[in-house]
C-alpha cells in the first residue's frame, strides 16, 4: 500500500526546489547558515502546481538560518498570497515541519497521525514557536492542501526586513513556479515587506 500523501503548500523559501530539497536530501541552502539533515524518505516531489493562499504573508522575527525577517502566513487577513504546493508523503511533510521546528525528523512524529487523521478545525497548534501550526488550505485531487505558519497573526508583532539571501530565495521561487519576471516579483515583494 502506497504512503499517504498530501500537497506541502510553501509561500517561503521553499518555493525554491533547490530549497526544498535540502530538507528532503540534506544540505545547505544557497546564503544560509545552517546545516539540515534531510528528511527520512529522500524522494523528491513527485508533482508541483503553483497555488494562491487567500491570506496574507508578512515577515516577522529573526532567522536563525538567514538572518532578517522571517516569512509568515496569515489565513485570516485578505491576499491573495502566491505559494507552490509539493505532493509529497504526510511522513515528509512531518519531517520538513520538524526541521522548520528546528527539530530533527523522527520514527513516530505525533504530526503524521494528526494529518492522518484529518485537522478537524483546519488547523492544529503543535507549539508555539515558528512554523508550528498547522493549516489546510484547501484539497486538490482528493489531498489535503496543508501549510505551516506561526500561532501570531499579522498584526500581533513587529514586522522585519528578510535578509536579501533569503529573499533572492524567495524571488527565485516565484520565477520558477509561477513564470514571473523581476518587475512582478518586485511590485509584489514591494508591498509585503517593511520598509
Amino acid at each position: 500500500m502506497p504512503p499517504p500523501e498530501v500537497w506541502y503548500v510553501s509561500y517561503g523559501s521553499n518555493m525554491c526546489r533547490e530549497r526544498l530539497r535540502c530538507y528532503l536530501q540534506g544540505g545547505r541552502p544557497r546564503g544560509g547558515a545552517l546545516e539540515y539533515v534531510g528528511a527520512r524518505d529522500t524522494t523528491l516531489p513527485v508533482a508541483d502546481m503553483a497555488v494562491e493562499l487567500p491570506g496574507s504573508l508578512y515577515f516577522a522575527g529573526e532567522s536563525p538560518t538567514w538572518g532578517g525577517g522571517v516569512a509568515f502566513y496569515d489565513h485570516d487577513v485578505p491576499g491573495p498570497t502566491p505559494a507552490r504546493a509539493y505532493r509529497i508523503t504526510v511522513q515528509q511533510f512531518a519531517d520538513v515541519a520538524a526541521q522548520e521546528m528546528h527539530r530533527l525528523p523522527e520514527e513516530g512524529d505525533p504530526l503524521e497521525e494528526i494529518i492522518i487523521g484529518g485537522l478537524e478545525t483546519g488547523r492544529h497548534e503543535a507549539g508555539p514557536g515558528h512554523y508550528e501550526t498547522l493549516i489546510e488550505v484547501g484539497r486538490h485531487d482528493g489531498l489535503p492542501m496543508l501549510t505551516f505558519t506561526s500561532p501570531h497573526g499579522l498584526d500581533a508583532v513587529p514586522h522585519t526586513r528578510p535578509a536579501p539571501a533569503y529573499l533572492a530565495m524567495l524571488r527565485r521561487g516565484l520565477r520558477e513556479c509561477r513564470g514571473w519576471g523581476d518587475d512582478q516579483v518586485d511590485f509584489y515583494f514591494g508591498s509585503v515587506v517593511a520598509a
